[in-house]
């Protein structure tokens, strides 16, 4: 059963600079729980972009809390935070293995997923915590596979499935990305946050900067 769980965050959210009152707003919505039962009509119902988050040991039901110049945080209510630019992860909080940052250096090909073919080269720089280990070097193979069909809550989308292999830093892993064939929007992803650690998120209720919510 889902569960609300304002009382952990809400003075978490009020204490950080820069959060509007939206921010808050939107925590006041988010839902967690150790089962999530998420209908489409529990979704059209939330006025916030929405997306479903899990971890190693949650899964929550995450709301858009503001957009920081195209860098957006998604707040969950036991002080989760899932920070995203452009459909990538950027960065997590409240995690027990976080990334305080990650960054594509140098060319960004996910820019251009909808005409992206063949096998191009990635390159991120990771922050992990707890431990100060920063400036991780990962090198990345990000290559298109195909379309397939993803179901999201209970409506079946034809999506183009992009993988994305990476090696380095003590990293043996593989992102996966489902994207819309004609705008390269990422609907459904499951993302490194650390060595050993990923989470997977889909676009509920989708924010496309720019465009309506």
């Amino acid at each position: 059963m889902a569960t609300l769980c304002l009382a952990l965050l809400l003075p978490v959210l009020a204490g950080c600079s820069g959060l509007s009152r939206g921010s808050l707003d939107a925590a006041r919505l988010a839902v967690f729980g150790s089962k999530l039962d998420i209908t489409a009509e529990q979704v059209a119902a939330n006025p916030y972009a929405q997306m479903l988050v899990q971890g190693d040991d949650f899964e929550a039901l995450m709301v858009l809390g503001n957009d920081d110049a195209g860098r957006s945080a998604w707040y969950s209510p036991d002080r989760r935070i899932i920070f995203l630019q452009g459909g990538l992860l950027s960065g997590t909080a409240g995690l027990p293995q976080d990334a305080s940052d990650i960054r594509l250096v140098g060319d960004n090909p996910f820019a251009r997923l909808a005409s992206l073919e063949g096998t191009v080269a990635t390159l991120r720089r990771y922050d992990w915590m707890p431990g100060y280990r920063h400036g991780a070097m990962v090198q990345g193979e990000l290559r298109r596979t195909g379309p397939e069909q993803v179901e999201i809550l209970g409506t079946t989308h034809t999506l183009v499935r992009f993988d994305e292999s990476l090696r380095g830093a003590g990293v043996e892993a593989t992102n996966t990305y489902w994207a819309e064939p004609q705008t390269g929007f990422i609907r459904r992803s499951r993302q490194l946050v650390a060595p050993g650690h990923s989470v997977d998120l889909v676009q509920l209720k989708p924010y496309r900067p720019g465009g309506a919510r």
